[in-house]
């Protein structure tokens, strides 16, 4: 039996065959390649460089950049407090080459910036300042209001080996938010105005070989591109990357897939970058890989000369037998290997993850993947998180997928901007379906640019299903808008033609951008999807916002002077719609591919309804921390598949004996029967997309709700009376991590009571250590009032509940979390850092 029959996956087999542009065959294989050892392409999306595999392995070096930078905060309007920089005429005006700032070259003494690893996101280090716009940032001192705190700087100084000399050097920013200037080695590169965009610059000619370098970066965050907390600094991944001057060029891998019956066929489409002075004849070879690392097939295109610093496409072919589909339920994932010679020596090797799968709309019936139709459920996130702002782990990207896939959800907005690369490989990973949204609005150079890196960057991920141009424009309804997004339509349908384009649009529907976009999007405003659909006919729809209910996690009453909204579903703005209202629509009309609730996650700034000292949204169906409020029971019960029974609020009310409380139940059993210590108050039916609710006359004890389905008790659940505080206890999200330095476990504190149940008043102020192998980066409590400080070893509990955000050192053994304070017994836990293969770093 040959090895190719031995190496085939299951039942999924590869076939050679033949295209316009390319010749195929099917070879055997020349050795065991395990994909599950990759290191990640520019920008995470496009092809991972293979590493460890043996007398194949790639010549490409993609190097992690995150550990041992310097940092310090400048000024934006005093030289003498920006380290000097501008102060000299011939360094402000960029007269002479290599003669820039003292802070890029590398004699300049850093030792009294201090030491961080990125990603890092100084806006969140920073105290609350109670002052007019800063509460729609987060009330962090950020803006020209703000100088000293708006700057800052980062230096990183690396040895470069002295065979380096002759490859391609650069260095690729996942993003900087905002307007990074690149220093190298005393020499300007560059700048990037974006907070969201990926950007690169090569480095070849400025770099020593056999010597150290400095790389250094200018951030200035004094103006902002939204309307929320968006944090400042390097918040996401660096990379410096080393490839032979023939190489598959940035993002210069697109494979898209059609399914055809039981079988498929995929298209893998790669520009080859000659950066030499010479012509190369250069060769494509593509093999393609299992998610367990099994490779089942080769096949190659026909050679070609690629001009001195020019690029050619190679456009290649095969066709898969009884692949399996990539969905929401399984994600299943393969792999594209390409190989790339010039001159019959390997000198590119990059991996490709994708999925196999169908998307559809339809006009009357909604959304369809895999040919089988599926409503949208989902919510709209911004990107920060309690404890660390907008600098989240990568660990923690797939923390918040997986909370809101318990919920029921299976798709996600990226609210107003591209995401990080971690995000979207989370959702290919998990099944969460993705509208990806770009930044700018605009067929300018610079909105083109932004959208055109993000399309390039991410069109290989299965979970994104569509693109969004824009949210709530100015424009929308215009001809101008409408020729600003035709201009943006036409760049994406060149860039990725396997997807169609919306906006989210608040207002104007069937006026300018809307006869454009191909779906229609709809923020809020239900009363009128109706008629649009009436008129429009033909035209898809989507929710691309829905609901916005303000809610505070365990408060059940509101207040205002403490900046609280009632958790009960009651609380919406004039233009949406609550929890219940917007879902009960939506679901109601075939025709509407589903929606995206604002939101899945609380976010910082624009602390709807009440500014100070709220400087958090409440929108939120889970707070900053993932800690759940009520209503995402109800998610749960109405999206998801597993019997759902939710009692609330908690019954701890002294001083109202006798008073009436609200008493509410999300399930979707048959009926709920409610209990007052022991007694019936009642069976009430559950209808679909409803709850249920009681007033009951307070007395201490207990209340209890018994879920019955088929005339039967399936579920109960009680809320009782608790004592006062006792004791802390702990729970570690996971036990085990990876001593990586990068992991993260999120450990959450309970406040409980001499029986050990959650006390849901509890406010004690809980103080954190951390021994052993690894550290604290952040603590929260999902307070959208609270003013303490997220970087530290201290966090007041709210409604019972804080957390600490702990993550691993590039060590081995037992990492002990001890949580104490006053007057009630303390709690520790140990996780385990466990070994782990690390990303490829610079040292």
């Amino acid at each position: 039996m040959s090895r190719w029959s031995r190496r085939k996956f299951l039942k999924t087999s590869l076939a050679a065959s033949a295209s316009a542009v390319a010749a195929k065959t099917v070879l055997p294989l020349s050795g065991a390649v395990d994909t599950r050892a990759v290191t990640n392409e520019y920008a995470g999306a496009g092809p991972h460089a293979v590493q460890n595999a043996g007398a194949n392995a790639s010549p490409r070096e993609r190097l992690l950049l995150d550990f041992n930078w310097r940092f310090a905060l400048g000024h934006a309007s005093d030289p003498a407090k920006d380290f000097g920089f501008g102060a000299m005429r011939r360094e402000a005006t960029f007269a002479k080459s290599g003669v820039f700032p003292p802070m890029a070259r590398a004699d300049f003494d850093d030792s009294a910036w201090r030491r961080i690893d990125l990603p890092h996101d100084w806006a969140v280090e920073l105290p609350f300042v109670n002052a007019p716009l800063l509460p729609e940032h987060g009330g962090k001192p950020l803006g020209r209001e703000f100088p000293e705190t708006s700057v800052g700087w980062y230096r990183r100084v690396f040895d470069l080996p002295a065979s380096d000399a002759g490859k391609r050097i650069s260095v690729e920013f996942d993003g900087v938010f905002r307007h990074a200037m690149v220093m190298f080695n005393g020499h300007y590169i560059g700048e990037e105005f974006s907070g969201y965009a990926p950007f690169r610059f090569d480095l070849t000619d400025f770099a020593n070989y056999g010597d150290k370098n400095v790389l250094t970066v200018r951030v200035d965050a004094t103006l902002g591109e939204g309307w929320f907390y968006e944090g400042a600094g390097i918040y996401r991944h660096v990379w410096l990357t080393k490839t032979n001057p023939v190489h598959i060029a940035p993002c210069g891998v697109y494979v898209r897939s059609e399914v055809r019956g039981k079988s498929a066929r995929v298209f893998v489409t790669a520009e080859v970058q000659n950066e030499s002075d010479e012509n190369r004849k250069c060769g494509v070879e593509i093999s393609f890989a299992t998610s367990d690392g099994w490779l089942f097939g080769i096949t190659d295109a026909e050679s070609a000369t690629v001009p001195p610093w020019g690029r050619q496409t190679f456009d290649l072919a095969a066709n898969f037998d009884n692949p399996q589909l990539w969905s929401s339920e399984n994600p299943h994932l393969y792999s594209v290997l390409v190989d790339t010679t010039a001159d019959g020596t390997l000198t590119d090797r990059t991996e490709t993850k994708f999925g196999i799968r169908t998307i559809r709309f339809d006009p009357d019936k909604g959304f369809f993947l895999n040919d089988q139709p599926l409503k949208i459920k989902g919510t709209c996130n911004h990107q920060d998180h309690a404890g660390i702002g907008a600098a989240l782990p990568d660990s923690l990207q797939s923390y918040r997928i997986e909370r809101l896939k318990e919920m029921g959800s299976n798709a996600c907005r990226t609210s107003h901007n591209p995401p990080t690369p971690e995000f979207l490989d989370a959702c290919d990973r998990l099944g969460m379906l993705v509208m990806c949204e770009t930044r700018m609005m605009s067929s300018n150079p610079e909105g083109l640019s932004q959208l055109e890196r993000m399309i390039r960057r991410y069109r290989n991920h299965p979970s994104i299903f569509i693109w969004s141009l824009g949210n709530e424009e100015r424009e929308q309804g215009t001809p101008r808008g409408a020729r600003m997004v035709t201009s943006m339509k036409r760049l994406a349908n060149k860039l990725d033609p396997s997807r169609l384009v919306t906006m989210a649009m608040n207002g104007n529907w069937g006026k300018g951008v809307s006869g454009v976009v191909d779906v229609q999007g709809f923020n809020y405003y239900e009363q009128n999807i109706d008629a649009f659909h009436a008129q429009f006919p033909k035209q898809p729809m989507i929710g691309s916002e829905t609901a916005s209910h303000f809610m505070t996690r365990g408060i059940y009453g509101t207040d205002k002077e403490h900046g609280y909204v009632s958790a009960y579903d009651v609380n919406a703005p004039s233009y949406a719609k609550t929890a219940e209202a917007w879902w009960k629509f939506y679901d109601s009309r075939p025709f509407l591919a589903g929606g995206f609730a604002w939101t899945g996650f609380d976010y910082r700034g624009e602390p709807s309804p009440y500014s100070w000292p709220c400087i958090s949204s409440h929108f939120g169906i889970l707070d900053t921390c993932g800690f759940p409020k009520d209503t995402y029971f109800y998610y749960q019960a109405w999206w998801g598949a597993k019997p759902v029974l939710h009692l609330f609020p908690h019954w701890n009310w002294p001083g109202k004996e006798g008073q009436e409380i609200s008493v509410w139940c999300h399930s979707n059993l048959d009926s709920v029967e409610l209990f007052l210590n022991g007694a019936s108050l009642g069976v009430k039916k559950m209808d679909r997309n409803s709850h249920v609710e009681w007033k009951v006359k307070y007395a201490p004890g207990a209340i209890e709700a018994r879920g019955s389905k088929d005339g039967r008790v399936l579920l109960t659940e009680i809320r009782e009376t608790t004592g006062e505080p006792t004791a802390l206890r702990l729970r570690p999200g996971r036990a085990k991590i990876a001593a990586d330095g990068e992991d993260v476990s999120v450990v959450v504190v309970e406040v409980v009571d001499a029986k050990g149940r959650i006390v849901p008043t509890a406010s004690n102020e809980v103080s954190f250590r951390v021994s052993g192998r690894g550290r604290i980066i952040g603590v929260g409590n999902g307070d959208p009032s609270c003013h303490e400080p997220d970087k530290g070893e201290q966090r007041s509990a709210f409604n019972g509940l804080c957390m600490a955000l702990v993550q691993s050192l590039k060590e081995l053994g037992a990492i002990r979390i001890e949580a104490s304070s006053a007057g009630i017994e303390s709690a520790s836990v140990a996780i385990q850092a466990e070994a782990a293969t690390p990303r490829a770093s610079m040292a």
